[in-house]
């Protein structure tokens, strides 16, 4: 079983002797560093080449929980990932280390309190939008597409504008303003 290292700090200012410090400590063969990358960045190259790196046996290791990943979603899934691929996981800080029954046991206690909060987010966002429906409010953005712009659209469309043209000219996606136009034509072959 090999212990390989991650290190992550936010901003170059910050020093990782800390971490690295604690993962030596903790008997680390190999530590895998990104300096100045946000924990909210999937793309961390040097995440990416720990996760690489790491083989059937071997465990990660990290000082903090929130050293690999600023989302629980994001955390969940990295260490799911790894556990699929025989690989366990570490925390210093927080003493979780899913090579252990109970380890795995408190990991899988932070998926389901994960799962409980999208679930919670979930039930407010909904009843927030019925509350709103229930007062005439409609959810969403602004409509860019609004009649004084379509008509303008279709005005620059007769001058010769292309519909991309014309669309960038007002402000209104390209399928947007195909969609004002086809709901504008149903509208007309309705009232015949």
């Amino acid at each position: 079983m090999t212990l390989i290292g991650y290190a992550r700090v936010s901003t170059i200012e910050q020093d990782l002797a800390l971490q690295l410090d604690a993962l030596h400590a903790a008997g680390t063969t190999r530590i895998f560093e990104d300096r100045g990358v946000s924990g909210a960045k999937t793309e961390r190259l040097g995440l990416n080449a720990a996760l690489s790196f790491l083989r059937d046996g071997d465990t990660l290791v990290v000082w903090k929980l929130d050293r690999l990943g600023r989302s629980m979603t994001h955390l969940l899934q990295t260490v799911s990932d790894l556990e699929s691929r025989g690989v366990g996981f570490r925390s210093l800080t927080e003493y979780i280390d899913t090579t252990t029954s109970t380890g795995r046991l408190v990991f899988h206690i932070f998926g389901a309190l994960g799962q409980f909060e999208r679930d919670l987010i979930r039930e407010r966002t909904n009843a927030g939008l019925t509350a709103a429906a229930a007062r005439g409010r409609k959810g969403g953005r602004p409509a860019a597409a609004t009649p004084e712009r379509v008509a303008r659209a279709q005005q620059l469309i007769a001058s010769g504008l292309t519909v991309r043209e014309a669309a960038a000219r007002v402000k209104i996606g390209k399928s947007a303003l195909y969609a004002a136009f086809k709901a504008n034509a149903n509208i007309h072959e309705a009232d015949k």
